[in-house]
């Protein structure tokens, strides 16, 4: 910063500043000096005073402090350009806060079970940035108010700087994650319809699993770049000459503009991915131009905009190290270019996302909305009626919110006779009482029988039932007497059983006649076996060889089971 000579004064010891005399003897002996910029230092930070008016100090004491100073570093402009329309936009970028966070809930809540291919956490991300972007933007433009009002630019302008290239490396992952996430939503649906259409392998897995690495690793090379860098030089710009000597320099070298490569390379890695995911999971076109006018037309509205918007945020990025005058990083740069170029486009790919996130429905919703579609064609397809969702309500199958598993299983036990228990009806007819045309149940004993076959019991294992319980088709005929057959034939004990059962079934006027005939040929003794003959096939008997003494004098062998027989 250019030095000047203290103004003459009265005497050879005096100076007159802005109309105020001052030791020259004190400033000379506490190494002061006096800069083009109107303030006098010792080359301390803390020791810089501004003598321009009405911020002239009073005097000087003997130990160099200057009495009512004012701080070189202190705001005392009023709020410019630059500070109103960044406050303005600031406050739009904190709504885009809110409006991000309402669709992280609305995006991001499950509504079907977590997928180990498709993780919550992938459909969250383009509003992680989202947030992320608009609080960088907030803190950033909020700062723009100090670099309008300070006397002498410090800190509040390396903070523009930081964090307007903050903003644009979250605004392209904002862009990513939604041509991401909209190729993995295809991809979803496909699995959602036929879980093995897509298998985890191949050129097209190992390909989505390995352009996200790139994107990123361009996106992280344009961080280090830009950021590992010396950002003190920035706030030098309190003449005109440090200008041109510091700011200027730091603000357009080349690591700036090679960061900016580094952002366009990772444009270019988010058009591949677009492109892989039409070729994937829409339909193909022939021919090189089919197939870009197939590109425009399948992509997503939203999609159009993002990507167009994030090209005029590289481009800005890219025009920035070679142009002073439009750089966010000059204090008297160009207003209308910083919040066109550098702010506008980030803040409507924020607003697209959020604008395109309240039109979509959830995920998790979408899928249970075509899963139902699918399973209403497919019983379309098989000629099946649902039935509608009033109907289990009125027919009581629905049970009651207060139901104990008592009166769970009681009614279920109910229904297995094949009569469904409405609890309304129940009750009506128990407060009704019985019926007076009702029947009496066939057992008396057992009283009212729920199952539509008549009641049946089981005979005794000891033939004293005489089958006098089994119901009849005709209850006015006699039924015959039946006796238990208590022999070991099961041919005749089945026999009997079914001329048992055609009796009762089928009743005719000679049954009984007909009845004892089969009783007396069942009963009648067959005829006699016939003789068993020997055809010499069996066991041959023991020769003459074979009596030894030995066996002679042994005693017989007992046969232990039938397979010693």
């Amino acid at each position: 910063m250019p030095l000047l000579d203290f103004p003459p004064g009265d005497n050879a010891t005096d100076t007159i500043i802005n109309g105020v005399h001052f030791n020259l003897t004190t400033l000379r002996d506490w190494n002061y000096q006096y800069y083009s910029n109107q303030t006098v230092s010792n080359g301390t930070w803390d020791w810089c005073m501004i003598m321009a008016e009405p911020w002239t100090p009073t005097r000087i004491l003997a130990n160099g402090t200057f009495m009512n100073s004012t701080w070189c570093y202190t705001p005392t402009h009023p709020m410019g350009p630059r500070a109103s329309v960044g406050m303005a936009f600031a406050v739009v970028f904190g709504i885009g806060i809110v409006l991000s966070l309402v669709n992280l809930d609305r995006h991001g809540r499950l509504h079907l079970p977590i997928e180990k291919r498709f993780y919550p956490v992938g459909r969250r991300w383009q509003w992680y940035f989202s947030i992320i972007a608009c609080a960088l933007a907030v803190a950033g433009l909020i700062s723009n108010v100090d670099v309008d009002r300070m006397f002498l630019p410090e800190l509040p302008v390396v903070f523009v700087s930081f964090f307007w290239y903050l903003i644009q490396m979250a605004a392209m992952a904002i862009v990513w994650e939604s041509v991401r996430h909209w190729g993995s939503w295809m991809e979803r649906q496909f699995i959602d319809a036929d879980p093995f259409s897509l298998p985890e392998d191949g050129r097209r897995y190992r390909f989505e699993l390995l352009i996200p690495l790139v994107f990123y690793a361009f996106l992280f090379l344009n961080f280090f770049l830009v950021f590992p860098r010396n950002w003190g030089p920035i706030q030098l710009q309190r003449s005109p000459e440090q200008t041109l000597l510091e700011a200027i320099p730091a603000a357009t070298e080349l690591r700036l503009k090679l960061g900016s490569f580094a952002l366009f390379f990772a444009w270019i890695i988010v058009l591949i991915s677009l492109r892989h995911t039409i070729n994937e999971y829409l339909p193909r076109n022939r021919g090189l131009l089919n197939r870009s006018i197939g590109i425009i037309k399948l992509t997503p509205l939203r999609l159009h905009l993002l990507i167009f918007l994030s090209l005029v945020v590289v481009a800005y990025q890219a025009f920035v190290p070679w142009s002073w005058e439009n750089s966010p990083m000059n204090i008297n740069g160009n207003v209308a270019a910083i919040y066109l170029g550098g702010f506008l486009p980030s803040l409507l790919i924020v607003y697209v996302n959020i604008v395109a996130g309240f039109m979509r429905p959830n995920e998790d919703q979408e899928l249970i909305r075509q899963r139902r579609r699918r399973g209403a064609e497919h019983d379309a397809q098989l000629r099946i009626t649902k039935k509608p969702t009033w109907w289990r309500r009125v027919r009581g199958e629905i049970p009651p919110p207060n139901e104990t598993m008592r009166e769970r299983l009681t009614r279920n036990t109910r229904e297995v006779g094949g009569r469904r228990i409405d609890p309304v009806l129940e009750a009506e007819l128990a407060a009704a009482g019985p019926r007076p045309d009702q029947a009496q149940p066939l057992n008396p004993s057992t009283g009212p029988n729920t199952v539509e076959m008549g009641a049946m019991q089981r005979p005794n294992s000891n033939g004293s039932s005489n089958g006098s319980e089994l119901p009849s088709p005709n209850p006015s005929r006699p039924r015959p007497d039946f006796e238990a057959y208590a022999g070991k034939s099961d041919r005749r004990r089945n026999e009997r059983t079914m001329a048992a059962v055609a009796g009762m079934l089928f009743p005719t006027s000679d049954n009984g006649a007909d009845y004892a005939r089969r009783r007396a040929e069942l009963m009648t003794d067959g005829p006699a076996p016939p003789p068993y003959r020997d055809n010499g096939d069996g066991r041959r008997q023991p020769s003459e060889r074979s009596n030894s003494a030995a066996s002679m004098a042994s005693p017989a062998q007992q046969p232990k089971s039938m397979l010693d027989v």
